[in-house]
């Protein structure tokens, strides 16, 4: 679907920036990796544990090059790019390590460039490679790169999809309030300021109570309604899909040109160039996603997180170049897709989760139609914030995580005080991955697990005094499936 978004012109300025970009980097090899997922995934703290590990040298013992001990140092350099916001890894850092709470999470697009010493595992690449890599991350918000499929669509496809999710049983009550308003309101009527604005925020409502907890749905463009930041209360958001629709072309000064013209507008001016400007100069991907709140919410949350991953893989420009053609296209070669808060789990149901994210990428790569790139899932914590343990109760022995829950989570009717460190078992993900998607058997809609929030670990100390790299599950892992071949 991606080169269904752009024009001939679109491709030939992605083409001449393409080309810019290879002829800077050519005495300097650079690595783009993009990282996105919807919100509460982790993206910040992903970024943060990565840069972390790699400056201080933290254990990560299935990232080869770490591991074989020929990485000399990371280090943090200027970005390429001066446009775009600095990632503020110091902040964030600062945040997880001293203050133990969790980092602001992503509201905007931002980068950081980390710069790798190596020495090449070939001889033959010793003689010929510098030994360098510059890895530059690029942070931006799912909800973003939701957007990217409406590039494709008219603003008839895009209310009739959006009144068809709406009336989905999972989101109907939550709805209800806009598409009542909606069906009150004529298409044909005048356009009118105060009637577009009412439906707009009635829509962006609707949208965000999608996200919480208790749905926790993830399938919810457009995403700028959801984190507007400069273009709050600008005409390009103040727009919503009508309940009906005159099927001729809309009368001109009607409410249905007024909203077919915002919806243009805000593909023209927000989202073409998001995808032209930034997703297009990627050459590696993860894809994050909090399974666990999916999980909890049940299987129509679960299914919904399958129809935004397959949303959000149909956007990606997959394939693999050569020589000449890198020159002037890039192409993600490596996509992963990461299931965070692994340590909200015994490392018992580790595999178990995974499974289930190996489900739910199968299923949307085959209703993306994906091809062209290897895509590999792994459950994961980027910053390990439980340790384990065993309890007895009764005759049976559980198995049980220990941290400090955050302050205000409850559980069994017990709310904690943000101070104390607990021990809880979570439960058990099932053994059988399909059991979580299955929505026809009543007893499948209870949560499989029930989990509470942790604050951040309290860092080891060396007896020297040295903090040590904040503790992570499988980061190592993602590193190697992403960067290792880089570093050979």
């Amino acid at each position: 679907m991606a080169s269904s978004l752009t024009t001939f012109t679109d491709e030939a300025r992605i083409a001449l920036d393409t080309l810019s970009g290879r002829a800077a980097g050519l005495f300097s090899p650079s690595l783009r990796l993009g990282v996105t997922g919807l919100s509460r995934a982790g993206k910040t703290v992903f970024i943060s544990a990565l840069v972390h590990n790699l400056i201080h040298g933290g254990r990560l013992p299935l990232f080869e090059a770490q591991k074989s001990g020929r990485v000399a140092r990371a280090f943090l350099e200027e970005q390429p790019d001066d446009a775009v916001p600095r990632f503020q890894y110091e902040d964030h850092v600062a945040a997880l390590v001293n203050d133990r709470v969790w980092p602001e999470s992503t509201r905007a697009i931002s980068e950081l460039r980390l710069t790798i010493e190596y020495e090449s595992a070939s001889g033959w690449n010793r003689l010929f490679s510098a030994g360098k890599l510059s890895l530059d991350i690029v942070d931006y918000p799912g909800e973003w790169l939701l957007d990217l499929p409406l590039l494709g669509k008219s603003f008839a496809d895009f209310s009739r999809e959006a009144v068809e999710l709406a009336a989905l049983p999972v989101r109907s009550d939550l709805s209800r309030a806009w598409r009542e308003l909606a069906s009150a309101v004529d298409p044909d009527a005048d356009a009118d300021e105060m009637t577009a604005r009412r439906l707009a925020e009635s829509f962006a409502a609707y949208l965000k109570a999608c996200k919480l907890d208790e749905r926790a749905l993830s399938t919810l463009p457009p995403g700028r309604f959801l984190m507007p930041g400069d273009l709050e209360g600008s005409p390009a958001l103040t727009f919503a899909p009508l309940m009906t629709r005159s099927e001729r072309r809309p009368r001109s000064g009607s409410l249905q040109a007024m909203m077919e013209r915002r919806y243009e507008a805000y593909k023209t001016h927000v989202v073409k160039p998001f995808f032209r400007e930034h997703i297009t100069r990627l050459d590696r991907q993860i894809v994050l996603i909090d399974a666990m709140q999916a999980l909890n919410a049940g299987p129509a949350a679960m299914a919904d997180l399958e129809r935004a991953v397959t949303e959000i893989l149909s956007c990606f420009r997959p394939g693999r170049g050569n020589f000449l053609t890198d020159f002037f296209s890039r192409r993600i070669d490596r996509i992963l897709v990461a299931a965070t808060k692994a340590d909200h789990l015994h490392h018992e149901s580790h595999d178990r989760l995974q499974a289930i994210v190996r489900r739910l990428t199968d299923r949307a790569l085959a209703r993306a139609n994906f091809s062209g790139a290897d895509v590999d899932v792994v459950a994961m914590a980027a910053v390990r914030s439980t340790r384990e343990g065993t309890v007895k109760q009764g005759r049976e022995t559980l198995p049980v995580i220990i941290g400090t829950p955050l302050k205000g989570e409850r559980i069994n009717g017990e709310t904690f005080d943000g101070k104390t460190e607990t021990a809880i078992f979570p439960g058990d993900l099932p053994e059988k991955a399909d059991a979580v998607f299955d929505l026809s058997e009543p007893e499948n809609n209870e949560p499989a697990i029930r989990f509470v929030r942790f604050r951040p670990p309290k860092l080891e100390r060396t007896a020297e005094g040295v903090t040590l790299s904040l503790p992570h599950i499988r980061l190592d892992r993602a590193l190697q499936f992403l960067i290792g071949d880089h570093l050979a």
